[in-house]
């Protein structure tokens, strides 16, 4: 099963962005919401930052990852069992 990224390129950079202001420079999460709004830089939706938002998208997005990382690791047993085919 092949999972494809359904986030956008504008999804992806504003990821990114957040996750190197956090990390990188250790702003939190209000700081890096009040940069946001002043550098003009909307959420998808088109409205402000605020720590909530930018918290959600961090969280949200290793939430996928974990999920999509679990699905592809998993392991099925093999059962192969006798099948029988009648005709009335």
């Amino acid at each position: 099963m092949v999972y494809k990224n359904h986030y956008s390129k504008k999804q992806e950079l504003i990821y990114k962005l957040i996750k190197l202001l956090h990390d990188e420079d250790g702003l939190s999460y209000r700081k890096i919401s009040v940069r946001l709004n002043s550098w003009g830089i909307k959420t998808i939706r088109g409205k402000d930052w605020n720590c909530s938002k930018t918290h959600s998208i961090l969280k949200r997005y290793n939430q996928r990852q974990n999920r999509i990382n679990r699905i592809r690791n998993r392991k099925f047993d093999i059962v192969i069992e006798n099948m029988r085919l009648t005709f009335e």
